[in-house]
């Protein structure tokens, strides 16, 4: 009897040792990854209420698949980009804030600053990243970095680009998404915005008199047919998935849209039913593209769960700046944001400030929001560790900070001792609240401008003014002081780029300096 006690107990320990061997064992498989961004989306525009209130925008936009990823996942309120599209999508490959890349104005053609500024009256704008991005070192005038999705194809990911790409100058490698580490490159080249939306128009910019430069490349199979940009790039994305599930390899979709960036066109399936409400024409077109990019959401979250992969998917949804507003829109200038001040190109939260939502099945908690304050450039770190990369060597120094201990802790207050740093010392067109060359920096509760043209500074308290109506410089000055030496001294760690003022012959000077002198 003692001999089958001590035999059955050997046994069960031998079980508990295999079938804890065999846990082991079992790899939980890498998360699929989808990236979706969308150009030029305002914090507003949407059905989804990213503030403590609906606002008028809100009941104007019918974005129900935002909705329902909402109800998923967890909003982010106060999600920041860059003001204008190029730096955004290099601190997003790069993980690098844009004083550090220099990539800080929207690229194009090879060495050419934009004609705006080499027309500028009276500041000298500096030789910038005008190139964009570069895998290779020794590529002049651009910022040479490992991206994102080469350091996940490394890890084992299908890496799929789909929409807008403008990484790089016409004629630099980086043009071609596939250059920066994507296998499948669907629509993505030099530009910044579509030559037309329709496939009726071989989505070419002929139709409005524009150059072939905006002439979209790579979807010749839907020319001359009745089917929106939008829907071309989701079905062609579907395709590009379903080789990787076949395959059973995990994916990465960086799905880009062009939608909403001017031009402004008709998306008849939508269109009506806004023009119905008594809109004008353009912001009827507009809202038809905000719904036509709001369909492409649903129709990928769709396909995730026809393929049975949806809850291992997770699901981030961005913009890459403010929504239009200072010009190209029907009504007054300057109030597609509101409550926000001012739009694309701004550096005012208009500008700047994003709706973003992040989907992690069992791991971020359904309809749940997080008032925390983040930047771009902190997708990059995040999303290699959703990826199980935490290790990893690039080119380039990392800004970002991963903001995945925020998806499992929606507490306030925890990124308030962060400084986010903005610079641009450029010309975008436009004028309007908070356009022009200028740094800036957000600490905690506070935001401090400062404008390059004239040296003068701004002081807003966000939570309490968020439509940015009181310059607090004035009375509090130890509060600018405070925030001028913190956002220099980023300025010179970064070694950031600064015009020059042409009447004087003299270098923009540093924050810092200016507050000793008033």
């Amino acid at each position: 009897m003692k001999n089958l006690i001590i035999y059955c107990f050997f046994s069960l320990v031998l079980i508990n040792c295999s079938s804890k061997k065999q846990q082991e064992s079992v790899v939980k498989p890498k998360p699929n990854i989808i990236l979706f961004l969308v150009d030029d989306m305002g914090w507003q525009d949407t059905s989804v209420p990213f503030w403590d209130k609906k606002t008028p925008f809100n009941e104007r936009y019918q974005t129900p698949n935002m909705e329902r990823l909402a109800r998923e996942g967890m909003k982010f309120t106060q999600a920041y980009a860059t003001p204008v599209c190029s730096p955004t999508r290099v601190s997003l490959m790069t993980g690098m804030n844009a004083a550090r890349h220099r990539v800080t104005n929207w690229t194009l053609h090879k060495d050419a600053l934009q004609r705006a500024e080499q027309n500028h009256k009276e500041l000298e704008f500096p030789r910038w990243n005008v190139n964009g991005i570069s895998p290779n070192a020794g590529l002049e005038l651009a910022v040479h970095a490992d991206a994102l999705p080469l350091l996940l194809k490394k890890t084992g990911y299908f890496t799929i680009h789909a929409g807008k790409a403008h990484f790089g100058a016409i004629g630099t490698p980086a043009e071609n998404p596939g250059a920066i580490g994507f296998d499948v490159n669907i629509a993505g080249h030099a530009a910044g915005g579509p030559g037309s939306y329709l496939g009726k128009n071989n989505f070419s910019a002929k139709w409005r008199g524009g150059s072939d430069v905006w002439d979209i490349p790579g979807l010749e199979k839907y020319h001359g047919k009745d089917v929106f940009l939008s829907e071309a790039l989701t079905l062609e994305a579907k395709t590009a998935m379903d080789s990787a599930v076949n395959s059973d390899n995990p994916f990465f979709l960086y799905m880009s849209h062009y939608a909403v960036h001017s031009p402004l066109e008709k998306d008849d399936r939508f269109y009506q039913k806004y023009a119905d409400m008594g809109l004008d024409e353009k912001e009827a077109i507009y809202a038809a593209l905000v719904e036509g990019m709001d369909k492409s959401l649903g129709d990928i979250m769709n396909y995730l769960e026809e393929r049975n992969v949806a809850d291992n998917t997770i699901i981030l949804f961005m913009s890459d700046n403010g929504g239009l507003s200072a010009h190209g829109r029907g009504g007054k200038a300057h109030t597609h944001n509101k409550p926000l001040s001012s739009g694309k190109g701004s550096i005012h939260e208009g500008g700047i400030r994003e709706p973003m939502i992040v989907k992690w099945p069992g791991m971020v908690k359904p309809n749940s929001s997080n008032d925390n304050y983040l930047i771009i450039e902190d997708f990059f770190p995040t999303i290699l560790e959703m990826a199980g990369t935490t290790k990893y060597e690039t080119a380039q120094h990392i800004d970002g900070k991963s903001f995945v201990p925020l998806l499992f802790n929606n507490k306030d207050g925890q990124t308030n001792e962060r400084p986010l740093f903005w610079h641009f010392p450029n010309h975008w067109g436009p004028k309007g609240p908070g356009i022009g060359a200028f740094s800036a920096v957000r600490l905690g509760d506070w935001k401090l401008i400062y404008y390059h043209l004239d040296e003068n500074f701004e002081l807003f308290n966000i939570p309490n003014d968020i439509g940015e109506t009181q310059n607090l410089v004035k009375d509090h000055p130890e509060k600018v002081k405070e925030l001028s030496m913190i956002l220099t001294k980023y300025l010179r760690n970064v070694d950031a780029q600064f015009p020059v003022h042409k009447l004087s012959g003299k270098t923009v000077a540093f924050p810092e300096s200016v507050v000793k002198v008033l």
